[in-house]
């Protein structure tokens, strides 16, 4: 794949450029996603039965994968065994794949009542013009034949870096996972899978020079009582949880991702989220700075102060894994992180101070910037580019580095500013962590994110000029799995939403249409559900739900946090095996709003309460956290009336919750006040771990319970 490709500029200038009524009167809206370039309507349809025959010259190979590829998708979708020959076949209907003049990943479809013609210049443009003829045929429900209208379309993609990054990092997924996954990018002309394979939880490539990275990095001790208790009967140690990826496993996914236009970019991350590495390698640490010993591979979340020394034999080190890293991995770019690198260690290490006098470079920032300049170097040498993420602009830019603007578009601006590509990927809008609807109650990060949010984000800031809007490469969506214990979750939380982002990053600007896409995605959820991929159905409303009667439990994502500094919806870590609630809760200040509860008459009060471990790096600000002082060692649930201020109406001891590492059902009465009121939920506490959460909240008349 050749970065960047804006092979869609010179066609967009054409459509735009064709008279007005003429667009008006030819131009269609086929039921694809992303939207295609152009698209003008036939006289007739393609009858699509068993008799179809795939036709491919066999001196081209990239057409006949295409052509395989699509008589696979038609069984698995719609019943339908087509065969895929050299050459049409008397009295048999075709669809033919042939090579012709086309953009980078650009193709022509025609279909007209005898026949159907896929034309590409290169495996790409095959095979997405090869996924575009497959949405057709499954825009309508059913199995069997298919009546294709006769259209004409011309695609080619706006940007050449249309990607979505897995974070296999914080939980390990199985290469079947990975796999599947990157069928299903290909579905969405999705054509770069960044992985993100080390950070301070786990190292998950094999590295034959240095066995100790997989063997001690990879596995960790989850957070919580519950996985403490979990004792490994072959060691009488609490039960270690994780992989690796071993190199024949990657070269099976590198080569399974090629065979769909995609390349992988493998992110290794320095010179910051280094405890694992550090964990099986403790050398590679600032060893006289206070704290720098990593014992074992953390469990804790969040920006860990753990930094990789800067001595040569560490450069060497790294190298050697580059080494290893760029053979497993063919495509032009290596992610080397760059990001939040706390400098601590380094400001408190002697050595350290040293090494900068040696270097003499001015301050820490310009001494990450010479350890990623080093590392770009080798990487040259090998053929290969760096890309980081936006914290690499501190202290001075690698010379060819490429900067994936996470923090805003403002490292994406300055970047081009300075002459060097880069890739639009910020926060909130593009992380899929985040959740999808303020009435979803899954895990992840408190923040919304709607599919509409996504699909309305402008890659191309307005601060660039046109010449600098070159260097932007393209987009990417980041999922981050620190609240994704299992595969199917990342699924969840990735579908629909990878639709918006595969129209953004593809289709023209002029062919977006807000309404056209929830139209269009009507046919593709049903084709997500033919292929057994798991979406949020709740992602088409965004906004919250009517709340539940009182009588009803409402739940905690349908209440209002008092605060939101760090809103987080936190898996609990218990019971280890089934089914586990998620609660949603402001690190910081624990505290919920039940809104409009009639005390007219004395209630009585029932909630179901857990507790989560308090398993996050936030440093400094941990002095932030609101702890409101206990009673009884255990703690107490307080609620209030009318202001989180005033004194509790009702204080229910915590106890026998305090004994139970799920949730535990408490109870208690609230008195009559009468009229309608805000209930303000807090708990007692005398240290931040666990934290205490509400999963629901249950109001009944005080006697008896429905």
């Amino acid at each position: 794949m050749s970065l960047p490709v804006r092979s869609a500029a010179l066609l967009v200038a054409l459509v735009l450029c064709l008279p007005v009524s003429a667009v008006a009167q030819h131009s269609i809206s086929p039921p694809v996603i992303p939207a295609p370039l152009s698209a003008t309507a036939g006289a007739g349809a393609f009858r699509l039965d068993p008799t179809t025959v795939l036709v491919a010259p066999p001196a081209d190979p990239e057409a006949v994968a295409a052509a395989n590829y699509l008589a696979d998708l038609l069984g698995r979708s719609r019943g339908l065994s087509l065969s895929v020959a050299d050459e049409a076949r008397a009295g048999f209907p075709a669809i033919v794949f042939r090579r012709g003049e086309a953009d980078p990943d650009g193709y022509t479809l025609e279909i007209a009542p005898d026949g159907v013609t896929v034309t590409a210049a290169d495996a790409g443009g095959f095979l997405y013009g090869a996924v575009t003829l497959w949405q057709l045929a499954t825009a309508g429900d059913g199995q069997g034949p298919a009546d294709l209208a006769a259209l004409r379309i011309v695609d080619a993609p706006r940007f050449g870096w249309r990607g979505l990054m897995l974070d296999s990092a914080r939980h390990y997924q199985s290469p079947e996972f990975i796999k599947g996954f990157i069928d299903w990018m290909a579905l969405h002309k999705l054509n770069v899978f960044h992985w993100h394979l080390t950070d301070d939880q786990g190292w998950r490539l094999e590295i034959k020079a240095f066995p100790r990275l997989t063997e001690v990095g990879a596995y960790r001790v989850p957070a919580g009582a519950a996985a403490a208790q979990d004792i490994d009967p072959a060691t009488g140690r609490p039960r270690l949880h994780g992989g690796f990826y071993t190199q024949d496993e990657v070269r099976e996914i590198v080569a399974w991702a090629a065979a769909r236009n995609i390349v992988i970019v493998p992110e290794i991350d320095v010179p910051g989220h280094a405890s694992a590495a550090i964990a099986a390698y403790p050398e590679l640490g600032v060893s006289d700075a206070p704290e720098a010993t990593v014992p074992a591979v953390p469990a804790d979340w969040g920006v860990y102060h753990t930094l990789f020394n800067t001595e040569e034999s560490t450069i060497a080190f790294f190298e050697q894994v580059l080494a290893e890293v760029v053979d497993l991995f063919p495509g032009t770019y290596v992610h080397l992180g760059g990001d939040e690198a706390v400098k601590d260690q380094w400001k408190a290490s002697p050595r350290t101070q040293a090494r900068m006098r040696e270097l003499g470079v001015a301050d820490e920032a310009a001494l990450q910037s010479w350890f990623i300049g080093r590392m770009e170097q080798y990487l040259n040498q090998r053929g290969r580019r760096l890309i980081g993420w936006d914290e690499i602009l501190e202290g001075g830019l690698a010379p060819n580095a490429t900067v994936m603007s996470w923090r805003g578009v403002e490292g994406a601006v300055e970047a081009a500013r300075l002459g060097h590509d880069t890739v639009l990927s910020p926060a909130p809008i593009l992380y899929l962590d985040n959740r999808q609807s303020a009435a979803d109650g899954s895990p992840g990060r408190g923040f919304v994110v709607p599919i509409e949010d996504i699909y309305r984000f402008d890659p191309t800031p307005e601060a660039l000029t046109t010449d600098q809007a070159r260097h932007v490469l393209g987009v990417q969506a980041n999922i981050w799995t620190e609240h994704m214990r299992d595969e199917d979750r990342v699924e969840y939380m990735a579908f629909p939403r990878v639709a918006a982002l595969a129209e953004l990053a593809w289709s023209a600007p002029a062919r977006m249409d807000w309404d056209d896409f929830t139209a269009r995605l009507t046919p593709q959820l049903a084709r997500y559900r033919s292929l057994g991929i798991d979406y949020a159905e709740l992602a088409l409303s965004p906004e919250a739900a009517p709340l539940p009667p009182q009588g009803e439990r409402r739940y905690d994502h349908q209440m209002t946090l008092c605060s939101e500094a760090i809103a987080l919806s936190l898996i609990d870590d218990a019971p280890l095996h089934g089914d586990r609630p998620s609660f949603l809760l402001d690190l910081f200040n624990p505290c919920w709003i039940y809104r409009a509860a009639d005390l007219t008459e004395a209630v009585a009060f029932e909630a179901a309460v857990g507790q989560v471990p308090f398993n996050f790096q936030i440093g400094a600000d941990i002095k932030n956290v609101r702890l409101r002082a206990p009673r009884t060692p255990a703690g107490e649930l307080e609620v209030r009336v009318g202001g989180c201020e005033a004194e509790p109406a009702l204080v229910i001891p915590l106890a026998e919750a305090a004994r139970n590492d799920g949730v535990t059902i408490v109870r208690g009465r609230l008195p009559a006040a009468p009229g309608v009121h805000d209930l303000c939920m807090t708990f007692t506490q005398a240290g931040v771990d666990p934290i205490w959460a509400l999963d629901w909240v249950r109001l009944t008349a005080a006697e008896g319970r429905p």
